[in-house]
């Protein structure tokens, strides 16, 4: 494996400690209710960030703060039972991602603040009144949709330079998903391509879906979500079995054998969220900090996967990926 990415150096020790957070030692520590949207084996990778980033700014977790850490396996109903749960425990922040835990959020409580680490587009799903400012109690950060579709696409066309027939696979009941399929069927027709849906409502959908492509496709675009990220080795196993190119948007897809990821860099996301919960909890309201978008993007690309497949990966994308797996 080749990575190539930041080492980074934690600050800890009292002189680090911000006065709020030194304040709340006397009393119950402030604490912060962690949504995940999957499971603590996926999300594990992007909590440490999110924890590390804390510690550097003085919240150190048992100590000057507490992090209540739940987990809603790509279930909105369950992401609506763990969002009440946190109104109950009167959590003094809530950090999550996806459209539909925020919503869940959203709908449990109009004054606890909310940051999300990931939205697809908060404006258009209606988390946020705009990015300037959000409004109501949560911000976060953003991705751009549109560029990052497109930026898919284009890699998919590289690997696979005759592709007239895409599938594209979508959990229906994700709105971001919803979202970005659009914007992939638009991107897709423009260049000619004939586009067929899986939509995905729960795991026993994936391998009649993929039965009924039955050749229908030369590569498979999947959009991202926390039912996709759960289910990704069943997900992946599906799209292997039938020798299909296959984009997703994470790296956690193509270190189970997915053949390549284009996506923001989760992880910095993350550290970025506890840059947010940070100013909260010192004293700043949500309703001030305006949303920003995702600034790091990643290409991963499994090498090994695309010899299985019999597929050549151009020299300049290997140059260019941020990550390749052997």
């Amino acid at each position: 494996m080749i990575e190539r990415r930041e080492f980074i150096t934690l600050l800890g020790g009292a002189a680090t400690w911000p006065i709020a957070a030194r304040a709340q030692q006397a009393g119950k520590l402030p604490t912060i209710g962690f949504l995940g949207s999957s499971t603590p084996q996926i999300a594990s990778v992007w909590t440490t960030p999110f924890v590390q980033r804390l510690r550097e700014l003085g919240w150190i977790e048992g100590r000057t703060v507490a992090v209540e850490y739940r987990w809603a396996e790509g279930r909105i109903a369950r992401a609506v039972e763990i969002a009440t749960e946190f109104v109950r425990l009167k959590v003094n922040v809530i950090v999550t991602s996806g459209t539909g835990n925020i919503e869940a959020a959203k709908n449990a409580t109009s004054s606890i603040p909310i940051v999300f680490a990931v939205a697809g587009d908060p404006v258009a799903t209606g988390l946020v009144t705009s990015l300037a400012q959000p409004g109501g109690n949560a911000t976060g950060l953003s991705l751009q949709q549109d560029e990052v579709a497109e930026k898919r696409l284009e890699l998919l066309r590289e690997i696979v330079p005759d592709l007239d027939r895409l599938a594209i696979l979508l959990d229906v009941g994700h709105a971001e998903a919803v979202l970005e399929m659009r914007k992939v069927q638009v991107l897709a027709k423009a260049l000619g391509f004939d586009v067929t849906l899986l939509e995905i409502r729960r795991v026993e959908d994936l391998a009649p879906a993929f039965e009924a492509l039955n050749g229908r496709a030369k590569a498979i675009y999947v959009c991202g979500g926390p039912f996709m990220a759960t289910h990704r080795v069943r997900v992946n196993t599906l799209v292997l079995s039938d020798r299909l190119p296959v984009v997703y948007d994470a790296r956690i897809f193509v270190e189970v054998g997915g053949l390549m990821a284009y996506g923001p860099d989760y992880l910095d996301q993350h550290r970025r969220a506890a840059g947010y919960v940070d100013r909260i909890l010192k004293g700043e309201k949500s309703t001030d900090l305006p949303v920003q978008a995702a600034t790091k993007y990643q290409l991963v690309i499994n090498l090994k996967t695309a010899k299985t497949l019999g597929l050549t990966v151009p020299l300049h994308l290997q140059q260019s990926a941020d990550e390749i797996i052997e």
